[in-house]
């Protein structure tokens, strides 16, 4: 008896869809109308590797009916280990050795199954008589290996792209044959907008030029999914995040080939690539997700559950046990099925493709997509997996939590707990809701400028924080120029941290230009196109011709800053000495052996002046310097007069 499990929408059995049930009825009654050979829909990963210290590679094949087929190749340095089947007798999942032997080349696998013969006798009655064995061969690429990603550190500064709304670079992109969405409508904040591949491409020497190192895009892997209907309001899955085929490149962004253009060309202008992962769900309409290969390939419930999104249960020591699972295994969205990691070849197929998108297209390091959800140990082993094969290979978690001590929980730390994280780096969320409240809050014992004190302060629980990713907005949050009131004042003194504080800093797009609103009535008002990247667009400003008088110092503030901190290991890998704030001043030194630079941050609304006998330690008796902003000359470092609302960046000699 198939048990029957809640999916929302169209889905309501795990195990087969209309479809599949009908191929499975002509399996159990074979007549003339079936054809008698074996048919590979899918196979995937798409391509594989010669060179791995991962040797075992389980092929997942896809075909209606090849439950039993037999699989088998003679190619050097390959073998068949053994061939698992499944419930659904439309899938097979072949498990192989690539020796340190095999050669790149194309394996030619021979797929072989014995079907029933049937006879018709006289009373129109159908007995089997006897089988034939039916044999096709199957081609599948191994290609050598080529990926050699460079190591992303606090040395570099990564601009975050949301590719559908930052550049139109192919119009011809807009309306791709075949797909689910295939509409673009700049006028609906919801609709596909048309930014593509080529349009990145198109616009490096602009990241450049700012002193941008690291591009991070939001995901690019194939989307087709039909439009979602929440509340009334369409809208389609433009953000990446419902991928529906993890082999392959979204063809509206320009697909696979775009996708390593735009990385070759990248890394030709000394530019990295973070690519953006998801292991936690996949999108509701994924070829996988139309015809499972087994039920236990996703959490599943009695009746729908979300997750609630609440990080304490799994950090909790009192925490009780039905907390921790809806906090793992409940799903993120309706439209989202979660994953079950802990099913042996949902591991498997996850690890591959990890090592798959970087080999395939050249990619630097990866972020990870709602990171706490998953599960602990699948991500362990998933993060060793690539360190194997990619030592110092970069990951960055998204765990946007609620306190430092769980934030660094899931990464590596120094708390004694019985799990441990290998993830080297954290998307720095303690420290966004620290600069919020630094910018935006009066000066108070705990408030104001005490909040990057103290969150600093906290570090200790970390491994290496300097590896901690510090950012002011992204996709998901306020445009930062909205959260500051549009005070260029503030936004200057959170630019001037983001860029001199430890870790690695990121932008978001669109912030060195102002681009500004909240996150009302939905994440849509902060994921508007970027100004000049589409075709017809009044003003184009990427350039500076096309930004008025106050993007274009806000832009220029921007690249001053980020060229500066390029030429200066001190701001990169130097150490970090922070005074406590007094009187709405924050003050830190950034050092190393060549170079001190005091940054000194005044809140109030007026002028102050600062005596700078308290930071002797630190000054150790050099008594001028230079204004990083300005160029001026400061000869005497005893007093200082801080702006109201300011950052005074000085390099000590």
């Amino acid at each position: 008896m198939t048990r029957c499990y809640f999916l929302p929408g169209r889905l309501q059995n795990l195990r087969y869809t209309p479809i599949a049930g009908f191929l499975y009825l002509l399996l159990m009654f074979p007549t003339d109308v079936l054809s008698q050979t074996i048919q590979i829909q899918r196979v995937s990963p798409a391509h594989w590797f010669t060179g791995f210290q991962r040797q075992s590679l389980q092929l997942l094949l896809y075909g209606p009916g090849i439950k039993g087929t037999k699989v088998r190749t003679t190619y050097p340095g390959v073998t068949v280990d053994r061939v698992q089947y499944t419930d659904n007798p439309n899938y097979i999942f072949a498990d192989l050795t690539i020796s340190p032997a095999a050669k790149p080349g194309m394996v030619t696998f021979q797929l072989s199954r014995i079907f029933p013969l049937t006879e018709k006798r006289a009373n129109g009655s159908t007995v089997v008589n006897g089988g034939k064995e039916v044999t096709i061969t199957l081609p599948y690429e191994l290609k050598a290996r080529t990926a050699k990603p460079k190591p992303v550190t606090s040395a570099d500064f990564i601009y975050l792209i949301m590719p559908d709304r930052f550049a139109d670079g192919d119009p011809s992109l807009d309306r791709v044959t075949g797909m689910a969405d295939n509409e673009t409508d700049r006028s609906n904040p919801f609709r596909r907008h048309g930014g593509d591949l080529r349009g990145v491409t198109r616009h490096l020497d602009y990241l450049a030029d700012l002193g941008v190192t690291t591009l991070w895009l939001t995901p690019v892997l194939e989307n087709d999914q039909p439009l979602t209907d929440e509340n009334g309001t369409q809208r389609s899955s433009y953000h990446g995040y419902g991928i529906t085929d993890h082999d392959h490149v979204d063809k509206r962004l320009g697909g696979d080939d775009a996708y390593k253009r735009l990385v070759d060309a990248a890394h030709g202008k000394g530019l990295k690539i973070i690519h953006d992962v998801v292991y936690n769900h996949m999108g509701l309409y994924h070829w996988l997700m139309k015809d499972l290969p087994s039920k236990d390939w996703l959490h599943a419930w009695p009746s729908y559950q979300n997750t609630s999104y609440r990080d304490q249960p799994l950090v909790d020591p009192y925490g009780a046990e039905i907390d921790r699972k809806i906090s793992r295994e409940g799903w993120f969205v309706p439209f989202m099925p979660d994953l079950n990691q802990q099913q042996p070849q949902v591991v498997n197929y996850l690890i591959q493709q990890a090592l798959y998108a970087i080999e395939t297209f050249g990619v630097d390091g990866f972020r990870v997509d709602s990171y706490f959800y998953n599960d602990p140990d699948f991500l362990n082993r998933l993060n060793e997996a690539l360190f194997r094969e990619f030592p110092g290979f970069f990951i960055c978690g998204e765990n946007w939590v609620n306190s430092v001590t769980n934030q660094a929980y899931f990464v590596r730390n120094r708390i004694q707990t019985s799990w441990k994280s290998n993830l080297p780096s954290a998307i720095d969320f303690q420290l966004y809701f620290a600069t919020n409240d630094a910018l935006n809050q009066a000066f108070g014992w705990n408030e104001g400028v005490q909040r990057w004190y103290q969150v600093l302060a906290q570090d200790l629980l970390y491994e290496d924080a300097f590896r901690n990713v510090v950012f002011l907005d992204n996709h998901d949050q306020n445009r930062f120029f909205s959260v500051v009131g549009e005070d260029l004042r503030k936004y200057k003194m959170g630019i001037a941290f983001l860029l001199t504080t430890r870790g690695i800093p990121q932008l978001y797009y669109g912030t060195e230009i102002l681009m500004k609103n909240f996150k009302n009535p939905s994440d849509a008002e902060v994921r508007q196109d970027f100004p000049g990247g589409f075709p017809g667009d009044p003003a184009d400003k990427f350039t500076e011709a096309g930004r008025s008088t106050v993007e274009n110092e806000a832009f220029r503030y921007v690249r001053t800053l980020a060229r500066y901190r390029r030429e200066t290991p001190a701001l990169q890998t130097g150490k970090l000495m922070q005074f406590v704030p007094q009187d709405g001043i924050y003050v830190y030194f950034r050092y190393d052996s060549a170079k001190t630079i005091l940054v000194a941050i005044n809140s109030n609304r007026e002028e102050k002046g600062l005596a700078t006998d308290r930071f002797a330690e630190r000054m150790q008796g050099k008594t001028s310097g230079r204004d990083v902003l300005s160029g001026s000359i400061v000869s005497d470092l005893s007093h200082l007069k801080l702006p109201p609302l300011s950052a005074t960046i000085l390099e000590l000699n």
